[in-house]
């Protein structure tokens, strides 16, 4: 009899939705993983920095400005999870140039350029953000960058 194993890609996207749960921000629970040799590297979630007061706590900055998704993402005290898995990696000291990045949601523009120049080979998300110049940079730095389909109703203890 064969048991039909979670292929690693599969594996490693519903992994980012656990990590998304110590996710602070009131708005989007977004968790990310740097995979590398079927390894996993380094995890993020978006949030406040360390010592810093949470959305949860405080609520959210940009909700009482008005300021709508996807825009002036300068105005935030949070830090997306891609940009907290860069930053695990370096604080233990571990290159991510060659990882593959997975995230529950296309990474930002921002975001995207950081990868980029941490030399990633691919980036895998579950749900796409409308975010042209993001996928336009990934494309011309020749780094995949691709949904990739989960069934997050198969596992509805990490269901977004």
């Amino acid at each position: 009899m064969s048991v039909q194993r979670l292929p690693w890609p599969q594996y490693f996207m519903q992994i980012t939705y656990i990590v998304a749960q110590r996710s602070t921000c009131l708005r989007r629970k977004v968790g990310a993983l740097a995979v590398k040799d079927r390894r996993i590297l380094a995890t993020g979630y978006n949030g406040a920095p360390s010592g810093i007061p949470h959305c949860l706590d405080t609520g959210c900055l940009r909700r009482q400005l008005g300021i709508p998704s996807g825009e002036r993402h300068e105005v935030c005290i949070g830090l997306h999870a891609e940009q907290n898995v860069i930053i695990q990696a370096a604080v233990h000291g571990i290159s991510l140039a060659g990882a593959e990045i997975y995230c529950t949601h296309q990474p930002c523009l921002i975001c995207t350029k950081m990868l980029i120049n941490c030399g990633v080979s691919a980036v895998y998300f579950a749900n796409p953000y409308p975010d042209e110049l993001a996928a336009e940079m990934a494309g011309q730095s020749g780094i995949p960058f691709q949904t990739l389909c989960v069934d997050p109703a198969a596992f509805p203890v990490i269901a977004p």
